[in-house]
This record gives structure tokens, sequence and C-alpha cells, in this order.
């Protein structure tokens, strides 16, 4: 996501504690929105945060009928309840050129030109998210946009819900009679290689539905969220810019998500929130 500077400075200016991930001093951000070491502002979240809670086995046989993937003998994946995006750990996605095989690849894409000190891009850009509408138009996402596209997966993703000025986080999950605590889905991302042995990747956002909207009442964006019928097609080496511009317009899914209120722990500095407990619903009046 890239951020609008001027608003959140002044909304910040406000609201200082208004809402989400605390960032160290030495981040880019810090001097992009003129914050200072005397001042506790944190980073107001868009889509940074994910979970994918299932084995790898359930995994491949819930997406068995949608796309046939199995994991890579090199994946280190574990299930994981909260995964923050400024980590820089890794999600799992489905490549262009391996439609049937599953990566771990670092959250935060790292373009061709800073391949060489990755580290250092990172302090300078933050590539966590990519909005859907730029990406043929930012040096960061543009060669990845045209020829390393990527379904990324998760079975849940944490959005901030602003009330009476307070950020609540909100966890979002796909329910079924199945699976009642989320269903496995896939996001559209692109990816690129850092070396011959990792890869990077982003999430790509769009403005948000009815249901997003009211979810993420201030930034009012989610993340592309596709549906099962274009997973192939957004893989298809042959399409046009005017075609995957068209493909992100339209191909977010129409199966209902669900989302509930966690604890704020998900806030907080130095919480071990990759547990089971902060998917956990709470009342609102419980958080803070």
């Amino acid at each position: 996501m890239v951020i609008e500077l001027l608003s959140v400075q002044q909304e910040w200016k406000q609201k200082p504690l208004a809402v989400g991930i605390p960032l160290m001093v030495s981040h880019h951000l810090y001097w992009q929105i003129g914050i200072n070491n005397y001042e506790n502002y944190y980073l107001r979240i868009m889509c940074y945060s994910s979970a994918l809670r299932k084995k790898r086995e359930k995994i491949e046989k819930e997406l068995c009928n949608q796309i046939k993937v199995t994991f890579d003998n090199s994946s280190t994946y574990k299930p994981y309840f909260h995964l923050n995006g400024f980590t820089h750990g890794n999600l799992q996605i489905i490549k262009m050129d391996e439609p049937n095989t599953i990566y771990d690849a670092s959250w935060g894409i790292i373009p061709d030109w800073a391949v060489h000190d990755p580290e250092v891009f990172r302090k300078k850009s933050n590539t966590l998210n990519a909005r859907s509408e730029s990406i043929f138009d930012k040096a960061s996402f543009r060669n990845s946009a045209e020829d390393k596209r990527c379904l990324i997966l998760a079975d849940g993703f944490y959005e901030p819900h602003h009330e009476n000025g307070k950020a609540i986080p909100y966890f979002c999950f796909q329910p079924s009679d199945e699976n009642p605590d989320g269903d496995v889905f896939l996001f559209a991302g692109l990816y690129n290689d850092i070396d011959d042995n990792t890869l990077s990747t982003t999430i790509l956002t769009t403005d948000a539905n009815d249901f997003f909207m009211d979810v993420h009442n201030k930034g009012k964006r989610m993340p592309l969220v596709l549906d099962p019928h274009y997973f192939e097609d957004w893989l298809d080496e042959g399409l046009s810019i005017p075609e995957v511009n068209e493909l992100m317009a339209v191909g977010m899914t129409n199966k209902p998500f669900s989302a509930h209120p966690v604890s704020s722990d998900l806030y907080k500095r130095n919480v071990d929130t990759n547990k089971p407990y902060i998917i956990q619903p709470v009342q609102k009046d419980t958080l803070f």
C-alpha cells in the first residue's frame, strides 16, 4: 500500500495513537511523515497482517478442486495465526512459471534494481502491498506485473476498524460449512527473485467493497482476494496489460467474508501474537 502522506500526517498530528504497528526509529516512514524519537507514533495498517493456520496436507487437499498444488520440498512453512509484514517473514505463493508448486516468499517485494541490498531498500520503501490501480506505473512493481504474477495463500487477515478515534483490529476470514473457522483463499500478488533460492512478494489491494468499507472504514481498501475462476487467468503468461487491469477490476471473490474484533495485543510491542487466542472474537469494550 502506498501511503498518502499528507492526509495521514494531518490525521496523526490530531490523533497520534489512532493506529497500528510500531515502527523502529530507523524506518524510512519516520522521515517521510515527520515522526521523531520522542513521539509514540505508529503506522496505520492496510493488509500488513496475515494468517495461514492449516497444515500442509490440509491446504493441498482444500485447494485441489480449485488448483492442484503441492508444497516445494524446500518450504519451511509452519501454520501461523499472525504474521506481521514488517518482519518480512515468509508468505506462501504460487508462481506463474510453476503453477503447481507452493513456494516460500519473503513479504515485501524487492525489485531487480534493489536485489543487491534488500535491507537498504526495505528501510526506504514499503512494498508489502501494491495498489492494483498503479502496478504498471510504479518502478517497484512494473516488471513483476507483466511476467511475475502470483497467488498468495491465506485463511485470514487483519484490518483496522476505527471507532471514537481508536483503531480496533478485526480478523477477516471466509467461513464455510466444511471450515467454519475459514477456508483457504488466494490473494492476487506479484513476486520477484532476490537470488537463486529466495523469493519476495507483495499483496495487491483495491478499493473496498461494501463489506470492507464497513470494516476498514478509514482506509476503505481491501486485499484483492481472487475468485477461483480467475486463478488460471492470473497466472497466464499471455495476458496483455489491459487484460491484467480488467482482471484486477472484476476478479474479487463474491464469496462472503466474516470479520470480528480481536485483542488489541495485535498492536502492542513485544507481545507474541502468533498464538490461537489472537483470532478469537472479543467484546469491543474489552480492547482498551
